[in-house]
């Protein structure tokens, strides 16, 4: 009776996306609460592994893309961190007398940090591309401390970028949607959802796809040059160069191709949502609570990726 009445209270209080009733409005709040503490757990717990490997293996500190790896895996712990604040106020719901400003630090927070992802994903695809078409200067062209100075930039850009939400100039996202102040008063501007997905959005993708395009052409072409060679010159010379060719930054950009696209896959229909909803087009409070927590997941799902993808 007890637990009953403190998710009546729950429902009563946070905006229930579905359900027509009473009853359906309390199903929906208890599935919520389950849906966001699952991810929080998952996330936490997958991206605490993944920093724990690398700590652990300092020879993949050998690859440059583990810089980029490690901030990934620590802005998606971050993520799941702050999945604890709906989480908690789920689970023990408290009025909250400074509920505007609890869901604008939650939602930007989370913007910031999928932004940071997101621009991790486009400079490992850069990093890639630099490591194939230019395999002799590349060294020389990526080091260390250049690599340092391009996260800490992105988390600059990340913070900047969102900053104007404070302002009165639109909402990052519906990552605090599950306040009812986030819900109901907090609106999107079409104008800062344009400028999101033209500073953020479509450069990330725009410089994804040239770059695996370019990467799986090259690696297409020496991988044709090698069978010829292999054709016309069948030796063991020329066996050992294909094998250490190309054929392990091949494999390797086929990881980090898949991580891409999962990303992508789980973050459009938060984007087209997020555009059809500013632009006054579609609003479904439904639709709402399922694409931000589709793409929220991502974040879990990078640790999955990478142990089924590559064994190291």
């Amino acid at each position: 009776l007890n637990m009953s009445s403190s998710v009546i209270n729950i429902s009563e209080h946070l905006s229930c996306p579905l359900g027509f009733g009473h009853y359906n409005a309390v199903d929906i709040c208890i599935l919520e609460t389950v849906v966001i503490v699952l991810l929080t757990f998952l996330i936490i717990a997958g991206n605490l592994t993944v920093i724990f490997v690398f700590h652990c293996a300092p020879l993949l500190h050998h690859y440059t893309t583990s810089y980029f790896i490690q901030t990934m895996a620590y802005a998606d712990l971050f993520v799941g961190v702050s999945c604890l604040v709906p989480t908690l106020s789920l689970l023990h719901y408290s009025t909250g007398v400074h509920e505007s400003l609890t869901c604008q630090v939650f939602g930007y927070i989370i913007s910031v940090l999928k932004s940071v992802s997101m621009a991790c994903l486009a400079c490992i695809s850069v990093d890639r591309y630099l490591a194939i078409t230019k395999p002799l200067s590349y060294n020389q062209l990526v080091t260390p401390c250049r690599l340092r100075i391009c996260i800490i930039l992105i988390w600059i850009y990340s913070c900047l970028i969102f900053l104007p939400s404070f302002f009165g100039w639109g909402k990052p996202g519906y990552h605090g949607d599950i306040f009812e102040w986030c819900a109901t008063s907090w609106l999107t501007n079409a104008y800062f959802t344009g400028f999101i997905v033209c500073l953020l959005y479509a450069p990330a993708a725009f410089v994804i796809c040239f770059t695996y395009f370019h990467i799986f052409k090259i690696c297409r072409q020496h991988t044709k040059e090698i069978n010829d060679r292999r054709a016309r010159f069948p030796s063991h010379e020329v066996d050992a160069a294909g094998e250490t060719g190309h054929s392990p930054d091949r494999r390797y950009a086929m990881v980090l191709f898949r991580i891409t696209s999962v990303f992508y896959m789980l973050w459009l229909p938060y984007i087209i949502y997020f555009l059809l909803e500013s632009s006054r087009v579609l609003e479904n409070p439904a639709l709402s609570f399922l694409t931000t927590w589709l793409a929220i997941s991502n974040s879990f799902c990078n640790c999955v990726i990478y142990s089924l993808s590559n064994s190291v």
